[in-house]
């Protein structure tokens, strides 16, 4: 059976890191989800220097609330990247995944988002641009050094799909999680990352049970007629605005769902609606209804 979960990030004040925990938990809950994915920044409601007590506290929490914990998030990897071309940068970004990943298990989960390296980050364009090849090496040297500690920690590194410019085929990331060669190096797939480039349907059936964890999230790839009179020019198909509504965009999702049972997945399903405008909560929780139905 598949959990459904929400985003700590999908609640207002979730991207700052300032939404109360006590409060998502009891939103979510009273909107029908069975499981909350905390977000771990610098600062904020969850960071990097989170003690065991206060992951104790919010384990308890939870459970007095009714909500399980399944996986945890960062967006850290944006600003330390872990195929940074300055060492340094690279250092800070092995040494917080390895504080993340204590958390992970502080907090009860099994698995941690990771992005593994980044050509460039889509939303900044100061970011620097790092040779793909490059990326790769030193993508592959981190997380299969990185592994040792997941291994001992019996947490998993989840290497999700993003917009990075990197690991843009399912053969190619299929390949890199092989490479590495450990059992908690896993795929945390992202339903709408790659609807504008491919099918999610058929990467979930190329990665199969390489995947650990899931993200839902919608795309509008194509806008038609009447529709571009509603739009700017830099909201149109390939801009992070074509990021809809679940069930409002272009994926199959009976396609994705039967994927899902084909692979025998039975983890989480977390929505994640960055940023949350108005009434999403309630909108994504009737969607993932009609979802987990299929």
């Amino acid at each position: 059976m598949f959990v459904k979960a929400i985003s700590y990030w999908s609640f207002p004040g979730g991207l700052e890191g300032t939404a109360p925990i006590e409060k998502v938990f009891k939103d979510a809950k009273k909107l029908g989800y069975e499981a909350v994915e905390l977000c771990i920044g610098e600062a904020g409601a969850l960071h990097v220097n989170t003690s065991e007590c206060e992951c104790r506290e919010i384990v308890a929490m939870a459970k007095d609330i009714g909500i399980r914990l399944e996986s945890v998030a960062t967006g850290l990897y944006w600003s330390y990247s872990l195929t940074s071309s300055k060492k340094s940068v690279r250092q800070k970004a092995e040494g917080y995944t390895k504080k993340m990943l204590q958390i992970a298990k502080w907090l009860g989960t099994d698995g941690l988002l990771v992005v593994p390296g980044a050509v460039d980050v889509f939303f900044d364009p100061a970011a620097e641009v790092v040779p793909y090849d490059e990326v790769y090496k030193r993508a592959l040297s981190a997380i299969k050094k990185l592994s040792k500690t997941a291994e001992k920690l019996k947490v998993a590194i989840c290497v999700e799909n993003v917009w990075n410019k990197f690991m843009y085929s399912p053969l190619e990331f299929k390949g890199f999680i092989d490479a590495v060669n450990s059992r908690y190096v896993r795929a945390y797939f992202d339903v709408g990352n790659v609807v504008n480039f491919g099918y999610p349907e058929q990467w979930i059936k190329i990665l199969g049970r390489r995947i650990k964890k899931v993200h839902l999230k919608d795309f509008k790839a194509t806008l038609l007629g009447p529709e571009l009179k509603k739009f700017k020019i830099d909201t149109l198909c390939g801009f992070a605005t074509g990021f809809v509504d679940l069930m409002a965009g272009d994926v199959n999702w009976k396609a994705v769902v039967k994927a899902l049972k084909g692979i025998q997945y039975s983890g989480p399903l977390t929505a994640e609606m960055v940023p949350p405008p108005p009434g999403v909560l309630k909108r994504t929780s009737k969607a993932m209804n009609k979802i987990l139905k299929m």
